[in-house]
């Protein structure tokens, strides 16, 4: 397992808020992508993550920003992130790990 520096960024959205800390991890696994995503939303809710308004404040967010190589369309998981052009941060961290996305 590979991680990012921890980088504070500005909060994304409407909902006016402090500061985040943000860092990637790469790794690997035997977990398909879905799984994958259940395991790290348990992991949001075993940290206390309740999820309120969209956009807004939040303890702890896990995101699967990109699987491999594979493209990955599921009702509940795109990946590459849709939102992968939208977060420089995570392009500072993807190349920090020498990382490229895919185009979405």
């Amino acid at each position: 397992m590979a991680s990012s520096a921890v980088e504070e960024t500005a909060p994304l959205g409407p909902v006016a808020q402090g500061p985040y800390l943000n860092q990637m991890l790469h790794l690997e696994t035997a977990l398909g992508p879905w799984t994958l995503l259940a395991l790290l939303l348990g992991v949001e809710r075993a940290e206390g993550r309740v999820r309120g308004v969209r956009w807004g404040p939040r303890t702890l967010d896990c995101d699967v920003v990109l699987y491999g190589t594979q493209p990955v369309r599921l009702p509940d998981l795109v990946v590459p992130h849709p939102e992968i052009a939208n977060r420089p941060f995570w392009q500072r961290e993807l190349e920090e790990l020498g990382l490229h996305p895919l185009a979405p």
